[in-house]
């Protein structure tokens, strides 16, 4: 069995009981509303949140601290046997999965596209 579909239910069950850290407080935030909401951020195959374009210093600076805490959230998940990047990969095939329309993420080519009615382009790997 690929490790990334290995550890995806050990993931899956991770992010459902624990949430991904900066996730649950991000959706709270205005300013990550509102950037989410006008397309300037979007999730990432990596479990990542990227800006799309470039983005302000004060855009770019919430999209890091984010991060932080999901690499944070992510290493405390890998202690049960997956790396950090598996992880973080499976996370993030999750939060795309979860994205509403009108929201970005970043395809497996690597473009950000704004989900619509259907389901996202994930990597062939997310189960």
């Amino acid at each position: 069995m690929h490790a990334f579909v290995k550890y995806g239910l050990a993931v899956a069950a991770f992010v459902a009981v624990a949430g991904i850290a900066g996730t649950a407080w991000a959706q709270r935030d205005p300013a990550y509303q509102a950037a989410r909401a006008a397309g300037q951020i979007g999730e990432q195959p990596d479990g990542y949140l990227g800006v799309v374009g470039s983005g302000s210093a004060d855009l770019r600076a919430m999209v890091a601290d984010l991060n932080i805490k999901r690499k944070a959230a992510y290493t405390r998940g890998a202690q049960a046997g997956a790396t950090v990047e598996q992880f973080a990969f499976v996370s993030g095939c999750n939060l795309i999965a979860q994205t509403r329309p009108g929201e970005k993420y970043k395809t497996p080519g690597g473009s950000w596209e704004t989900r619509g009615g259907g389901a996202p382009e994930r990597d062939p790997r997310c189960v």
